[in-house]
């Protein structure tokens, strides 16, 4: 079993909720966006009630299928609002 330390960059209301412009989490096998997700979800329940969360990867939106792999840059966009 791989287990890896993984800095997730976060922004405004993600930033909020989680306290922090970076979070870390342990990764202890392949992993794809939508379970990152929950996982994170599961230690900070608050992002649950945001309307949509996108994850990119390396700079990249990701779908819910998209692979993480080790070295990737993570970051967790809140829901933008536009005019």
């Amino acid at each position: 079993m791989v287990t890896r330390e993984t800095n997730i960059l976060t922004f405004g209301i993600v930033k909020e909720i989680t306290g922090s412009p970076v979070v870390s989490v342990t990764i202890t096998s392949q992993i794809t966006a939508g379970e990152l997700m929950q996982q994170l979800i599961s230690l900070y329940p608050e992002l649950s009630k945001l309307r949509s969360i996108a994850i990119a990867i390396n700079g990249v939106y990701a779908n819910t299928d998209a692979i993480i792999s080790p070295g990737d840059e993570l970051a967790i966009i809140p829901p933008v609002s536009g005019g």
